[in-house]
């Protein structure tokens, strides 16, 4: 089919051309939501949620502004990176500790062995309780500053303060390890 065949068939809502643009184009476009999303099973839910896109909004299409590949890909990409900033995805990847973190680094990279040579658990154990904490939320759990004065309830300002006052002591003390 040419694309002026599939435009107008996804149009006029033909079954046989919408399983022929699946068929030509849903491995190419699973492959713009892969690069984005990681994870196969979330990268099918967006796929599947921009595929019912795409066929219910090609009267949306403007062919004067590029060719229906680029649009069907754009709206792919869009999805995926809405989906990533989603507070369903942020709130799972809040669940790691700092271990699970740093064990998570180790497998795939093989420096199990090599893990406290770095000396993050030797600076991270020079922080007070409350620095250990907020350092612990937005670096590696990925918390903001608001998520966090939210959440635990500690205000703006302060959580502010205890990510300035941990990184002075980080900084001074990164040079002695």
């Amino acid at each position: 089919m040419e694309e002026q065949e599939i435009i107008a068939g996804l149009r006029s809502r033909d079954r046989a051309t919408t399983e022929y643009l699946y068929e030509k184009y849903s491995r190419a476009l699973f492959a713009v939501i892969s690069r984005i999303i990681s994870d196969q099973t979330i990268a099918e839910e967006v796929f599947h949620d921009s595929f019912i896109k795409i066929t219910r909004k090609i009267d949306l299409y403007d062919e004067s502004k590029g060719r229906l590949y680029t649009w069907m890909a754009n709206i792919c990409r869009n999805k995926a990176i809405d989906k990533l900033r989603s507070k369903e995805i942020s709130q799972t990847t809040k669940t790691n500790t700092i271990d699970d973190f740093v064990f998570g680094l180790e497998s795939q990279s093989e420096t199990k062995d090599h893990v406290d040579g770095i000396g993050v658990r030797e600076l991270m154990d020079q922080l007070n309780t409350d620095q250990k904490f907020i350092i612990e939320y937005i670096y590696f759990q990925g918390y903001t500053h608001s998520e966090i004065s939210e959440e635990f309830d500690i205000p703006l300002g302060t959580v502010k303060s205890r990510v300035r006052a941990a990184l002075q002591v980080l900084k001074k003390n990164s040079s002695r390890i």
